[in-house]
């Protein structure tokens, strides 16, 4: 019994020896532009992506404008819902890309007050509370352009949008409404 305890233990402690001969999990990262970002984030947060902040109402029945856009045909769109879905992901968009510049902006300042050892903790406070508030609103943005989605769809094409997506099955607990 205590020999298969001490190889419990000893087949748990090689990965942390791993680790920690590795530099750790941010080895790499303080060559990067922004700390706090990688390269990939910033442009996502440029290009006005999703990066799944909706995911609660994607993954709720609540389409998302861009996969509606794309999945047109297949949902048997009206014109006048293709046009809902293109306004409505142009507005997202621009409103994101407008938010998503600014949270970059903010967090090059945040890492700038840390770089030149200008962080005190009023400042720390008030940026990082700054970067939290756009954060939020731009969840804010992404998700009211899956409720606009939601209103401008048949309850069988938001069905059909799921299926499509690849959710659902037995496993589907949600309540459509």
């Amino acid at each position: 019994m205590k020999r298969l305890i001490w190889a419990a233990a000893a087949s748990a402690a090689i990965p942390l020896l791993v680790w920690s001969q590795a530099g750790g999990p941010y080895a790499g990262q303080e060559s990067r532009r922004i700390k706090s970002l990688s390269e990939a984030e910033v442009r996502a947060y440029l290009e006005g992506r999703g990066m799944g902040l909706a995911k609660p109402a994607e993954l709720n029945g609540y389409p998302g404008p861009m996969h509606v856009i794309e999945l047109a045909d297949r949902l048997h769109l009206s014109e006048a819902q293709r046009a809902q879905a293109q306004e409505s992901f142009g507005r997202m968009r621009a409103e994101a890309v407008r938010l998503g510049k600014l949270i970059v902006e903010k967090e090059a300042e945040l890492d700038r007050l840390f770089a030149e050892t200008k962080v005190n903790p009023e400042n720390l406070r008030s940026k990082v509370s700054e970067i939290a508030g756009l954060q939020g609103e731009l969840r804010v943005v992404h998700l009211r352009a899956h409720l606009e989605m939601k209103r401008a769809l048949s309850p069988e094409q938001v069905r059909r949008y799921d299926e499509l997506r690849g959710y659902g099955g037995e496993h589907d607990t949600r309540q459509h409404k």
